[in-house]
């Protein structure tokens, strides 16, 4: 990244954005623990004359800043949690929590969004109203959904919502923008079989339910390679089998969980209905019987066209070209920012976090944020907020 587009009052905060991720490094808190951190984030933007709110989500943050007389009103998220990880990276900031890590990059998040708060408010170089929210338990545990059922878009309206996310092998720095279905949906499904416990010796008086499961893996691949469309991504994975425990005896009952992941609504959908409907068969053909709990996580991510085009042309405009990454293609992870562009438009964009050697993807315990990428992500939100509040 060429320093030199950095906002000079971007870069006079550098050293205290890396300072301020460091500490919340060092302190990691898990989803729906995040007090120390929300304390944080919370002492910050009061001082900076934001009105504060507590409480959503539990443990989420948002501060509301209006400045003028615009009436539109901007929302930008930072994810706050951390991950049950032992850190391995050695760095002098590393996590003092055993068993807990930032291996994600939400330190980061929070600190960027924390330095374009501040500036913004110094400047206060826009006209409208500005809500930063700073959300808890992204990873896993919906946080995103708890902070609408308690009421955000209720108490702080907004008529645009965004987020972003550093992601490693992509350049430090650089963009990614994409319109439409962004990153994949994720459910989680349990299956129990049932079948006839009996004595290994005699496994024709048996229903054996670990065969029933053998089956049952074999058959749900061809929901992805023979029911999905080839150009439609599907995802079925079988993380975890468990049935018995003496290498002499057929067990009862057999668990299986399953990943399922999709880039359409509709797709999503479909895999709920094909996959209940092969398990059952399956454990039926061998004379068991099948439960099926189908947990829907995380929708599909939408993002809206308009906002997408808006939030590319803002980088467009500061960097140009050299600064997004060319060709972005969608993602199978999931994120529950999904949740808020269902109920208000909005886009989720990428931020590279390097390509180099020695680098790592996120949910390892050698993964750490690029903390180069501090100033440019917080200047981006700041030109955001600039270009929609006027």
């Amino acid at each position: 990244m060429n320093t030199m587009a950095i906002p000079a009052g971007i870069a006079e905060l550098e050293e205290e954005m890396i300072a301020l991720r460091h500490r919340i490094h060092a302190k990691p808190e898990l989803a729906y623990e995040e007090f120390a951190t929300g304390d944080l984030v919370a002492e910050r933007l009061q001082a900076w004359g934001y009105t504060v709110h507590r409480g959503l989500g539990q443990t989420g943050v948002v501060g509301q800043l209006k400045v003028g007389n615009g009436t539109r009103k901007l929302g930008i998220r930072a994810d706050m949690d951390a991950l049950p990880i032992h850190e391995t990276t050695g760095l002098p900031y590393a996590s003092t929590v055993p068993g807990k890590m930032h291996a994600c990059g939400h330190d980061g998040h929070t600190a960027m969004l924390l330095a374009a708060a501040k500036h913004l408010a110094q400047e206060k170089d826009f006209d409208g109203t500005l809500n930063v929210i700073f959300q808890p338990a992204e990873e896993g545990q919906a946080g995103a959904r708890k902070m609408l059922e308690d009421g955000l878009f209720e108490k702080f309206p907004c008529d645009a919502v965004f987020a972003m996310h550093n992601m490693p092998g992509f350049p430090t720095g650089k963009f990614g923008f994409l319109p439409g279905s962004f990153m994949a949906s994720s459910d989680t499904v349990i299956i129990t079989v049932t079948g006839r416990g009996g004595h290994g010796a005699v496994p024709q008086k048996a229903v054996d339910p670990v065969v029933i499961c053998a089956q049952i893996v074999l058959a749900l691949q061809s929901i992805v390679s023979r029911n999905v469309a080839p150009l439609d991504m599907a995802i079925i994975t079988v993380g975890a089998i468990h049935a018995g425990e003496a290498p002499n005896v057929i067990p009862e009952t057999a668990e299986m969980r399953l990943s399922v992941r999709a880039l359409k609504p509709e797709v999503r959908d479909y895999l709920q209905e094909r996959i209940t409907a092969v398990v059952c068969g399956q454990a039926a053909v061998f004379g068991g019987r099948a439960t099926v709990d189908y947990q829907r996580r995380y929708p599909v991510l939408v993002n809206d066209a308009d906002m997408t085009g808006l939030a590319k042309q803002v980088a467009l405009d500061w960097l140009g070209e050299d600064g997004l990454i060319a060709d972005m293609q969608p993602l199978t992870g999931s994120e529950d920012f999904a949740f808020l562009l269902e109920q208000c438009p909005g886009s989720y964009l990428i931020i590279g976090n390097g390509d180099g050697e020695g680098g790592c993807m996120v949910h390892n315990p050698g993964y750490d944020f690029n903390d180069d990428c501090l100033a440019t992500g917080a200047a981006y939100w700041v030109k955001l907020a600039q270009t929609f509040l006027v």
